[in-house]
């Protein structure tokens, strides 16, 4: 009973929660979840330097900025807990696997392209689908606005350590996708569930001892934080910059937030209806045709500002290492970049490992290495477009543009593409509505396989009888996150969203022994050519 009643809190919380915040908006929002945000930082983001990191506070031109007594003034460079532990923990998982990111690219390369796909193997969806689907839920607005983001406070030597950090975080996708496939459920319909609450749980109890508990705890905390995060960031926050990305392109009046907000609805609930096979389908579609599309108008521009290309490739690698007190010196700039690429590929915080565990294979370091190809893609390949469009071009520069209010990291990246293509702000916002549909639809998976676990406390099978409810608020949440502001929802879900690092590396790191165990027999077979049959 005592269960019931604590999840049943959790879940009431939950599901309340938008919704409050949406009737209190006209207020200033919601004063406790403020609190809750403020809280939630406190714990996970404190500064690790405890304020003892301070530079000189300069202007962009380098002038020193003086208090009205005539005195320099500095400015803190804080560095948050938790890009610390994303950051450690993708390069320990580097090291640990050997540089698996490294020697096992190509193969993961064939894996995808279907060489070792076999009918009889269980799950529901292809290696490319799991992919592709990952890949929805990463690949969107962190690619067109973090990018600029990151360059606007960060300089563009943030975009060095954003790759550095996606080279590393391919080894954290590799080993949280590997335990997704070793820990998964098969479900009474032969639906999968699996993911980070399932092999915090399983596999934490099958080391027994003080483990168990703590992989059941690990278990709820995450499931809780992808539910929030599921309905927040990955729902409202999309529907929301939709309507702001087509009103703004197209002039669309304040009317129009309820008509994209009820197409969006419907177009969502078309797709989640039919569960991650339907969800694998659309996505198997509509990530290669945006990432194509975009990534053939970055190189149109970039190649049109062909001669600048070198030089912005120094740029990039100089002020990564120079102490540009602007930009917070070096570790200022560093801590951006790792902060951005985490929000853009995801790598380390589990969420990717839901989808790939749905993937078609007996051998779970497959998928583990068809998975670390996410944030190759998405940061390597699509952020490096953005930011050589931004730094070519020349817009970083410009003070208008990054003095502006608003969303700026959308505007500095539209304005950037039309400097060469006029037209293509208007492509740009068809991209973001495709870039957030899909990122919806996957996350919308995410959040549902949260529900099942936490349901399936109550009773066995609970959770499957119950996700319509779940499916329900989805859809109703896309509507809100189109018609509201809910700035504290927001900042909570990005808050659950980057959170979910924390469980998922604690018991990752306690789970890799298992994995480099799979590791190595896998390759060990393929060498001895037991897979060219």
């Amino acid at each position: 009973m005592k269960k019931i009643i604590v999840t049943l809190l959790f879940l009431s919380a939950f599901l309340a929660s938008p919704i409050t915040a949406s009737a209190d908006e006209t207020s200033g929002g919601m004063p406790l979840l403020r609190k809750m945000n403020e809280a939630i930082s406190s714990v996970l983001f404190f500064d690790v330097a405890f304020g003892n990191l301070q530079v000189t506070e300069v202007t962009k031109e380098n002038v020193p900025v003086k208090d009205e007594t005539g005195q320099q003034k500095y400015k803190t460079v804080e560095v948050p807990f938790l890009v610390v532990i994303l950051a450690l923990g993708a390069v320990f998982f580097t090291f640990f696997h050997g540089f698996v990111n490294f020697y096992g690219f190509k193969h993961a390369i064939n894996i995808v392209r279907g060489k070792y796909d076999k009918e009889e193997d269980h799950g529901e969806i292809s290696h490319f689908r799991a992919l592709t689907s990952a890949l929805s839920a990463t690949v969107g607005l962190g690619n067109i606005a973090g990018v600029a983001v990151a360059i606007q406070v960060g300089g563009p030597g943030a975009v060095l350590w954003m790759m550095v950090l996606a080279f590393f975080g391919m080894s954290a996708k590799f080993n949280s996708c590997t335990l997704s496939q070793l820990y998964r459920k098969v479900n009474d319909d032969g639906s999968i569930s699996g993911g980070p609450m399932y092999y915090l749980d399983i596999g934490l109890r099958e080391k027994g001892g003080i483990f168990a508990p703590i992989g059941k705890v690990l278990g709820i905390l995450f499931a809780i934080m992808i539910m929030g995060g599921s309905v927040g960031g990955g729902n409202m926050f999309q529907a929301n910059q939709t309507v702001e990305a087509f009103q703004h392109a197209f002039g669309f009046s304040e009317g129009s937030k309820w008509v994209i907000g009820i197409i969006m609805c419907f177009l969502i609930a078309l797709v989640i209806l039919g569960g991650i096979k339907r969800i694998g389908a659309a996505t198997s579609k509509i990530v290669p045709f945006m990432c194509g599309l975009y990534v053939l108008a970055s190189l149109v521009v970039i190649l049109s500002n062909a001669s600048a290309i070198p030089a912005s490739l120094l740029l990039i690698f100089e002020m990564a290492f120079q102490n540009n007190a602007f930009y917070g010196g070096i570790l200022g700039v560093m801590v951006k970049g790792v902060t951005r690429a985490g929000f853009s590929n995801e790598a380390g915080l589990g969420s990717a490992a839901i989808a790939h565990a749905a993937a078609k294979t007996s051998e779970p370091v497959r998928e583990g290495l068809v998975a670390m190809l996410g944030p190759f893609i998405d940061t390597i390949v699509i952020c490096l477009m953005t930011s050589l469009v931004i730094i070519v071009t020349g817009t970083w520069t410009d003070p208008e543009l990054t003095s502006s209010a608003g969303n700026v990291g959308v505007t500095l990246t539209s304005e950037s593409f039309a400097t060469v293509l006029p037209w293509f702000p208007y492509v740009l916002t068809i991209c973001i509505a495709l870039f957030a549909y899909s990122t919806a639809i996957s996350w919308y998976y995410y959040g549902e396989r949260g529900w099942i676990y936490l349901l399936d406390h109550v009773g066995e099978g609970t959770g499957l009888k119950t996700v319509v409810v779940f499916r329900s608020a989805f859809i109703l949440f896309t509507l809100i996150g189109a018609v509201s502001k809910l700035s504290d929802v927001l900042d909570f879900s990005d808050l659950m969203i980057l959170s979910i690092a924390f469980p998922n590396i604690l018991g990752s790191v306690i789970l890799a022994p298992r994995v480099k165990e799979k590791l190595k027999d896998y390759f060990k077979r393929y060498r001895e050519g037991a897979f060219d049959a």
